[in-house]
């Protein structure tokens, strides 16, 4: 296996990890009542905040509640992992 295939499949794998965390992320924040909910969320939110209010910023809220931004911030994820892939 060539080092740049390597290395672009590693960032492909990463991709998709972070992508399930933040889907956990979202999930957990229905639960937020729940005492493990929160103590979950509070280990990954510093984790996957920082990239969800890149697209926050420039995507309000609709409704002032439904945040669809990580709709988005999934999807970018999604298409750069298949870049990566396919190249």
């Amino acid at each position: 296996m060539m080092a740049t295939e390597l290395l672009t499949t590693s960032l492909a794998n990463f991709i998709q990890l972070y992508t399930i965390l933040l889907i956990v992320r979202i999930l957990l924040t229905w639960f937020q009542t729940m005492n493990w909910a929160n103590q979950i969320a509070a280990v990954l939110s510093p984790v996957t905040d920082p990239y969800l209010n890149i697209f926050r910023s420039f995507i309000p809220p609709l409704g002032g509640a439904l945040d669809i931004s990580p709709i988005l911030a999934i999807l970018c994820l999604q298409i750069l992992s298949s870049l990566l892939i396919s190249v």
